[in-house]
Parts: C-alpha cells; sequence; structure tokens
C-alpha cells in the first residue's frame, strides 16, 4: 500500500502541474457563470437551468480530463522511458497501475469537489440560500465522479496494449456504447433479427452501464434519488474498476518493454 501511495502521490502531482487541467476547469468555471446568467434570463426556469448546465460542464470537463490525462498515464511513462527505472524497483506492475489509477482519481475528486462548489456557489447567488433539497445536485455531482472512475480505468487498460489515439477512440467508443445499455436490452426483435437481438442483450451486459449515473433530470427538477440506487452505483463502479484494471494488469504484465 506503501508503494501504491507514493504512485498515486506523484501521479496527482503531475496532473496538477498539467496546464491542460487549469484550462479546463477555468472552462469548467465559465460555463457555470455563463449558467448562473442564462438562469437570470430564463425567468421562472433559472434552478433548472442552472444545474443542467453545471452539472453539464463538470462531466463533460471531467471526461475530458479522464480520457486525455487516463490515456497517457502509461503512454507517457513508456515514452520517456521512466517506467523503466520505477519497474527496476520492488515495485509490481499491478501496484504501478493502482497507483496511476488512484492519483488521477484522486485529482477528479478535487477537481469535481471545485467545479461542485462553484455550482453550489452559483444556486446561492441566485435562491440567496441553499434548501435541503439541493443535496440531490451532490448526489449527481457523485455520481459523475463513479462514472469519470470508470472512465480512468477503461483509458489505463487500453493504454496497456495500443498506442494513445486509439486508445482515446476505444474509450470514446465504449462511453458512447455504454450510455444505451438499456436500448440494448430492450431492443424489439422485430427490429432486427433475434439473433442480433440476443448478441446486443448480451454485449450490454459486458459494457459499463453509464446510464446509470445520469441523474441530472432528477436533481435539476427535485425530484428524489432512493438510497438503493446510490448504494447499487457505488458497488458497481468499484467491482466494474476492479475488474477492467485486473484485465489492464494481465495484459501489461506480459507486455515486453524492452
Amino acid at each position: 500500500m506503501k508503494r501504491i501511495g507514493v504512485v498515486a502521490l506523484n501521479t496527482f502531482r503531475e496532473a496538477v502541474r498539467d496546464r491542460v487541467l487549469y484550462n479546463l476547469v477555468f472552462f469548467a468555471l465559465v460555463m457555470m457563470a455563463a449558467a448562473l446568467l442564462v438562469g437570470q434570463i430564463s425567468i421562472g426556469i433559472e434552478e433548472i437551468v442552472i444545474v443542467t448546465l453545471g452539472l453539464s460542464a463538470i462531466s463533460i470537463i471531467g471526461l475530458l480530463i479522464a480520457v486525455f490525462i487516463g490515456v497517457g498515464l502509461v503512454s507517457k511513462e513508456i515514452d520517456k522511458r521512466t517506467l523503466y527505472a520505477l519497474l527496476a524497483k520492488p515495485l509490481r506492475r499491478w501496484e504501478f497501475l493502482t497507483g496511476k489509477f488512484a492519483g488521477l482519481v484522486l485529482t477528479l475528486t478535487l477537481n469535481t469537489a471545485a467545479m461542485a462548489a462553484g455550482l453550489m456557489l452559483a444556486l446561492y447567488c441566485v435562491k440567496h440560500a441553499l434548501q435541503r433539497g439541493d443535496t440531490l445536485v451532490l448526489v449527481a455531482v457523485y455520481f459523475i465522479l463513479l462514472k469519470l472512475a470508470l472512465v480512468v480505468a477503461l483509458a489505463m487498460l487500453f493504454s496497456c496494449f495500443t498506442t494513445p489515439l486509439l486508445a482515446i477512440l476505444f474509450t470514446a467508443g465504449l462511453y458512447v456504447a455504454g450510455l444505451f445499455v438499456h436500448q440494448m436490452r430492450g431492443l424489439q426483435p422485430q427490429l432486427v433479427s433475434p439473433a442480433m437481438a440476443a448478441a446486443l442483450r448480451w454485449i450490454s451486459y459486458l459494457l459499463p452501464n453509464f446510464e446509470n449515473f445520469d441523474v441530472m433530470g432528477a436533481a435539476a427538477h427535485g425530484r428524489g434519488i432512493p438510497g438503493t440506487l446510490v448504494a447499487h452505483n457505488t458497488l458497481y463502479a468499484a467491482l466494474y474498476c476492479a475488474m477492467v484494471l485486473g484485465v489492464a494488469t494481465a495484459i501489461f504484465s506480459r507486455r515486453n518493454l524492452r
């Protein structure tokens, strides 16, 4: 655990020093300011507009960070040849991957928390008070963070055996496919052949179900979010990340780095 912590801390420091990270966070805060301005124009639906645009900004910026920095976690170490020095020390490859994953998730957590604070400040400026129902926004932000952890794990998996460009494309493709899991499972046999419908249904259970993490509409309109969904999404994200990192470790352990 100590070795994993050292790798995670170094990854966090590298990510924080990245200028792209600051630019993305600044862009997210600008989007929230724009949401506040639009909310003032949209009379009667200010809160809905601010919450929707704010959560969208947090999700989009977080995805960009998770994909582009996540893909580079392994490839940059190989290109700079710093990975050889790391693995020459008493550091196992699974510890290296786990530490990299934990470091970027920590970075995303802090940046997501900063953007969430900006969103809550925007809500306070409009309502002049925060109510108990506003905690639904924080639940939605938590779900976004869980989704981002899944994306980081997938980005690291693909970066272990392919080029950064292909890893970005594969990660983006899986993310888009994961948004339509329920549609794939409910596809009517009349629309496609029964064999195709069955195949898509089986594939949907292997894909990451990103659709379950989308509670933006419920948070914006003040609808309740069941506690069972919070527990389910937390457990699902933890197990899926562990599974993906396990596959990534198996691939990375067999990779010849010479």
